[in-house]
């Protein structure tokens, strides 16, 4: 039988330890590689989300005076700009209206004013029952409860048929303009095939429906807060 040598196999030991120790090396650089793809990962999220937040920051101002000229432009539509020498849009008066016709809780009241009293007053009026969806209406009405003007500002009506409600598309809003809830009867404010005033349109009665129906609740709001409105002095 041969006898291993005993320094050899203090060399072959040396040997497997040192191969043994190799692997435990690898496996510790290997965990810190992988800590390190963690933490880069996490940076490079950081890093984005950081960068989606300015530029974020960056658009809000641009996104908010834009939005206030859309609405500066449709104020200009349903009030004359002969009735104020205010900034309509500096002060807006809001009004508890939780159950009324506006659809909106509170209405939002821009009011005209010139020589420091109230002369007109605009606000939004969301008309339900639209074919497509409620449609949402910024109307105009002078200190008597007159309308001054009505513009549909937002609706998802169909091309060609609900959409006559623009003024691109035709002059059919611009027939609301003098009416009140004084000089137009109850009955009055329906479209004509219900025995109203109003014309339909072609192909597409549910459209103007809705918003003669929102119109007419538009004036019941004013009508209902229209003396707090022209007493506000602020």
């Amino acid at each position: 039988m041969i006898v291993p040598n005993r320094e050899n196999l203090r060399r072959l030991a040396g040997d497997q330890w040192q191969k043994l120790r190799r692997q435990f090396d690898d496996l510790e650089a290997l965990r810190r590689r992988l800590d390190y793809q963690t933490y880069l990962l996490a940076a490079c999220a950081l890093i984005a989300s950081l960068l989606l937040g300015i530029g974020d920051l960056a658009t809000q101002g641009a996104i908010a005076r834009r939005q206030a000229e859309d609405l500066r432009a449709t104020l200009g539509q349903v009030l004359p700009p002969a009735l104020y020498d205010n900034d309509v849009l500096s002060n807006p008066k809001l009004i508890s209206s939780a159950g009324e016709a506006t659809g909106f809780d509170p209405t939002e009241v821009y009011l005209a004013k010139k020589d420091g009293e109230v002369t007109a007053a605009a606000f939004k009026v969301l008309a339900s029952g639209g074919y497509a969806g409620p449609l949402t209406l910024m109307l105009g009405v002078d200190r008597d409860g007159h309308i001054l003007g009505v513009r549909v500002i937002a609706h998802a009506e169909t091309p060609g048929l609900g959409d006559k409600v623009e003024t691109a598309k035709s002059d059919w809003i611009l027939k609301f303009t003098g009416r009140s809830l004084d000089n137009t009867s109850p009955q009055g404010w329906r479209v004509k095939k219900d025995g109203g005033d109003f014309d339909q349109f072609a192909g597409a009665t549910i459209t103007p429906r809705a918003v003669v129906g929102g119109v007419q609740g538009g004036l019941k709001f004013f009508e209902r807060h229209r003396q707090a409105l022209l007493a506000a002095t602020d």
